[in-house]
């Protein structure tokens, strides 16, 4: 049909094309919606944050199936382009409500919820599991290292080892929208007006005679503020180089020595001592090298001398809990609630909304439902008829919006390590409807 070049509408999984045609030859196009949910949470997790709501916002907006993507699904079916050809022009041109970036949310709740024509709920499922589930799960990571630091600062470092060099975008930005006070990921520093942050490899200083000399050379380069690695030979005299170099040129207020390896609990310990004995209390110590919250947490309780934590591949790619148990199902079609009763994948039928009460005491509901006394809706409207509802908020507003469902947040789902999320309950009229949708399929199934 066409050279052109083939759209994010293929960024799915084969299935969604194959289902997708099947219901618009048969003229299945009634309105169908579509829930997004975590159904368990991660060993060692006591929240979600939402993310994601944005790029799959964008994916929505912009959703057509042109020639060429036709042209590559009947490739890949191994059939005639003129077989597929129900599908040329789909677009999405339906609502979506869906919790806003940097809530906190639990297990079981709708993340989104979209309601669509089906041949078009169906097709984008892939895509928005990719940005919901992903992001998700580098935001509530990065959360609990921003919990660990208690007050200190944490930036991201973890660009270099992310999977995908979109992915470490992504962290960049998840990582300032929980709270982390600078990115070494320049092109993300650019994109989102965040805060760049670097130092110096291990290798500039094997380029030079010794420590001092690069140490020098790099302060002659950098007027500014400077931070010096000072552990590629011997730590410890690597922090009196820099000690010498830094009171020698007058530098003070905003220098720091970072630590990258060892035992970084007991080497900020001396490093800090060094420092005070040079007069340089004000230079700050910087830890990296494998942190986590886990690390971060263990060397905040030990009181080390610690003043920015600096965090990559174990954050950046959530290495404790790389994935959420996430699902896109299917809970009303054509006005009929529907409900799924695999073992261990029972589904809620209809839409919903989850309100929320002081404590987290949170409830979810029916969409209908008023909110019970002290509830507040979760779920907001963010596109009808294909389009968004307002301008993308910015990181400022999702930042704001974290920190205020993290002061309300149990301390016990906080913790580090076992923690005690908050469950939700289900509302009685939603738990009705749910025994109403069972009996009625058992009873169509007892019927052969």
């Amino acid at each position: 049909m066409s050279d052109a070049t083939i759209s994010d509408a293929l960024t799915t999984d084969l299935y969604e094309a194959t289902m997708a045609l099947a219901y618009l030859r048969e003229g299945m196009g009634g309105e169908a919606t579509f829930s997004l949910f975590v159904r368990k949470l991660p060993p060692n997790r006591g929240f979600l944050v939402a993310a994601g709501l944005e790029s799959a916002l964008d994916y929505l907006a912009r959703l057509r199936v042109g020639p060429a993507d036709v042209d590559a699904l009947a490739a890949a079916m191994g059939r005639p382009s003129a077989d597929l050809a129900p599908l040329l022009g789909l677009r999405f041109r339906g609502e979506v409500r869906a919790v806003p970036e940097g809530r906190i949310v639990l297990a079981g709740e709708p993340l989104l919820e979209v309601t669509a024509p089906l041949p078009q709920a169906q097709l984008v499922e892939t895509y928005l599991l990719n940005q919901v589930s992903h992001q998700t799960t580098i935001a509530s990571k990065a959360a609990r290292c921003v919990l660990a630091a208690d007050g200190r600062p944490v930036v991201d470092f973890s660009l270099r080892r992310t999977h995908g060099v979109e992915a470490g975008m992504r962290t960049a930005r998840l990582g300032a929208l929980v709270g982390f006070a600078a990115t070494s990921n320049v092109a993300a520093a650019t994109a989102y007006g965040l805060t760049a942050t670097g130092t110096m490899a291990h290798s500039y200083v094997e380029t030079f005679p010794s420590e001092e000399a690069a140490f020098r050379a790099f302060a002659r380069a950098h007027p500014g503020p400077v931070t010096f690695l000072v552990d590629t030979y011997d730590t410890e005299a690597g922090v009196a180089v820099a000690a010498r170099v830094l009171r020698d040129l007058g530098h003070g207020p905003g220098c720091a020595v970072r630590l990258d390896s060892g035992d970084l609990g007991e080497l900020a310990v001396r490093a800090r001592r060094v420092l005070d004995a040079a007069g340089l209390s004000q230079v700050r110590v910087i830890a990296s090298g494998s942190l986590d919250e886990y690390a971060v947490d263990a060397l905040v309780r030990s009181g080390a001398p610690i003043d920015v934590y600096a965090v990559g591949t174990r954050v950046g790619v959530s290495a404790d809990a790389p994935y959420l148990d996430s699902a896109y199902k299917l809970v009303q079609y054509d006005g009929r609630p529907v409900m799924k009763l695999s073992s261990a994948k029972v589904t809620a039928p209809a839409p919903k909304q989850v309100f929320r009460a002081p404590g987290f005491a949170d409830v979810i509901a029916l969409r209908e439902e008023a909110p019970p006394p002290g509830g507040a809706p979760l779920l907001e409207t963010v596109m009808r008829d294909g389009r968004r509802t307002g301008e993308p908020a910015p990181l400022s507003v999702a930042r704001q919006r974290f920190l205020a469902d993290l002061a309300e947040l149990p301390g016990a789902a906080r913790r580090i390590t076992d923690p005690e999320p908050p469950r939700p309950t289900a509302s009685e009229p939603l738990a009705q409807l749910t025994e109403r949708v069972r009996a009625r399929i058992a009873e169509r199934l007892s019927r052969g």
